[in-house]
C-alpha cells in the first residue's frame, strides 16, 4: 500500500513544498517526522496567530508538548494586502467564496506578506531531549498542518496574524473608501473628514470609550440615531491599542429608574470593547447570546478580580461560586462549553463508552479504575464527559466542583493524554 502523502489541495501541497524546500529544516528529520504523522502519533493540533501546538507520542507513557512559532505580519502589511485584493474584483471574489486563489497568495506576497514559510520561518521547540531542529516530534506536526490547510485554507491567515474575516473587512473598507473617494475627489480616512462626537451627553461617553468617530451628538433620540447611516470603519492603523474607559454621566438617572449609573458604565464599556475588537481583531459580536451565556462571558472578563466578580454577583443574584463555574466553562469553550456543563446526564450506546475506557487505557490508566455514570468516565481528579454531538469533554475536580478546562475534541485520548 502507498505510503499517506500530505496536501490534497494546492496550497495544502505548497505548505509541504515550503517545509521541505524553502524553510530550512533538516531533511532527515523531515522524513521521520513523516512517519510519525503516518503513524497518527500526533493530536491536538491547534494554530493561533504566530503559532502552532500539539501533542505527539513518542516512545514514553506521557506525549511530548510541541510548540511551533511563525512571524506574523503587522496591521500595515495587512492593510497592503487588503488593498491589493480590493483592486482585483476576482481577488475578493475568490476571498468572499472561501476559496484561496493562488493569485491572492501571489498579490499578498507582493505587498510584502508571504503566507508560506520561508528559510528561518519555523522555529520548532519541543519537551523532547533531541535537541535536532527540528526533531521528528515537531517536524512530524508540521506535515500534520498540511492536513489543517486541506480543510480551511484560511488558517494560513490565521497563523500569520489575522484572519479571513478581518481581512474581508478591510477589504470591504477599501472599496467602500474607493467608492466615496471616487464619489467627493477627497479621502474619507483623512482625519479631516472623519465625523466625530459632540461634546457631553451619552454620545460623548461612548465616543470616548470607542476612541471617537462615532456620529452622534447630545440629546438625540433614539429614532433619530437608527436612522442615521452607518460611516465606515475606520482605518485599522487609527484604532487606539484599547478600548478607552466611558466619560463620567453627567446626572445620575432618577431614583425610580430601573438601572443604575454603575450599571450603565459597565454597559457602554463592555459595548466599546466588544466594538473595538471586531474592528481590530475581526472578533464576533456576540449579541446573539442568551442571558445566562452572556452573564458567563461578563464573569469571565472578571475572574482573577475578586472584588468585580463579587460585585457582579450582588447585581445579579448569582452566587459568585456558581459564577465562576460559568465562567470557566465560557473561558475553556465559549457558549458551547456552557451548554456542555448544563447537559443533563444520558446513557451513550456501548462504542462510545468503550471509546473513553480505550482512552484512559492507551494513557496507561487501568480501566477497571475509571468510574463510569451514565456519560461521565471518573479517574481520580479527571473526568471525561461526552455529550449528545458526539464531543469529548474534560474536566477536573477543583474543591468540590468539576469544572472544564479545554475544548472539546472529537477523540477522548486527546483528552486523557492532556
Amino acid at each position: 500500500m502507498a505510503a499517506r502523502q500530505f496536501g490534497a489541495t494546492w496550497w495544502g501541497r505548497a505548505w509541504v513544498g515550503a517545509l521541505e524546500e524553502r524553510a530550512a529544516l533538516d531533511p532527515g528529520r523531515l522524513a521521520r517526522g513523516r512517519t510519525y504523522a503516518r503513524q497518527e502519533r500526533v493530536a491536538r493540533v491547534e494554530i493561533t496567530a504566530g503559532r502552532i501546538t500539539a501533542l505527539v507520542r513518542g516512545n514514553r507513557v506521557l506525549p511530548y508538548k510541541v510548540t511551533v512559532e511563525v512571524p506574523t505580519y503587522d496591521d500595515a502589511q495587512w492593510e497592503s494586502v487588503a488593498g491589493a485584493v480590493a483592486d482585483r474584483a476576482a481577488h475578493a471574489a475568490a476571498l468572499l467564496d472561501g476559496e484561496l486563489d493562488p493569485a491572492l497568495a501571489e498579490a499578498a506576497a507582493a505587498a510584502g506578506v508571504a503566507l508560506f514559510p520561508g528559510p528561518g520561518d519555523l522555529k520548532p521547540r519541543c519537551s523532547c531531549p533531541d535537541w535536532a531542529d527540528p526533531c521528528k516530534h515537531a517536524a512530524a506536526v508540521c506535515y500534520l498542518v498540511a492536513d489543517a490547510l486541506d480543510a480551511d485554507p484560511f488558517v494560513l491567515f490565521t497563523l500569520r496574524g489575522t484572519t479571513r474575516e478581518a481581512l474581508l473587512g478591510l477589504v470591504r473598507a477599501h472599496r467602500a473608501w474607493a467608492a466615496q473617494r471616487a464619489a467627493s475627489g477627497t479621502d474619507p480616512r483623512t482625519p479631516a473628514e472623519r465625523p466625530v462626537a459632540g461634546p457631553g451627553g451619552t454620545g460623548r461617553m461612548v465616543a470616548t470609550a470607542f476612541g471617537g468617530g462615532a456620529v452622534v451628538d447630545p440629546g438625540m433620540i433614539a429614532r433619530e440615531a437608527w436612522s442615521r447611516p452607518v460611516p465606515p470603519p475606520p482605518d485599522r492603523r487609527d484604532l487606539p491599542k484599547e478600548p478607552g474607559a466611558p466619560a463620567t454621566w453627567p446626572a445620575d438617572p432618577p431614583r425610580d429608574a430601573p438601572f443604575t449609573a454603575v450599571g450603565l458604565t459597565d454597559l457602554a464599556t463592555d459595548a466599546a470593547r466588544r466594538a473595538w475588537a471586531q474592528l481590530a481583531d475581526g472578533a464576533p459580536s456576540q449579541l446573539d447570546l442568551d442571558e445566562q451565556t452572556d452573564l458567563a462571558r461578563r464573569a469571565a472578563d472578571r475572574l482573577g478580580k475578586l472584588e468585580g466578580l463579587l460585585e457582579l454577583s450582588r447585581r445579579t443574584g448569582v452566587s459568585s461560586a456558581q459564577l465562576t463555574h460559568q465562567a470557566l466553562a465560557w473561558r475553556s469553550a465559549g457558549a458551547e462549553g456552557i451548554e456542555a456543563i448544563e447537559e443533563a446526564l444520558w446513557r451513550p450506546p456501548s462504542p462510545v463508552i468503550d471509546q473513553g475506557l480505550d482512552a484512559f487505557d492507551q494513557a496507561g490508566i487501568d480501566p477497571d479504575e475509571v468510574q463510569i455514570r451514565s456519560n461521565r468516565l471518573t479517574w481520580g481528579d479527571i473526568q471525561l464527559r461526552v455529550t449528545s454531538d458526539g464531543r469529548w469533554w474534560r474536566f477536573e475536580k477543583r474543591g468540590r466542583t468539576w469544572e472544564l478546562v479545554e475544548p472539546p475534541s472529537d477523540r477522548p485520548d486527546d483528552l486523557v493524554s492532556s
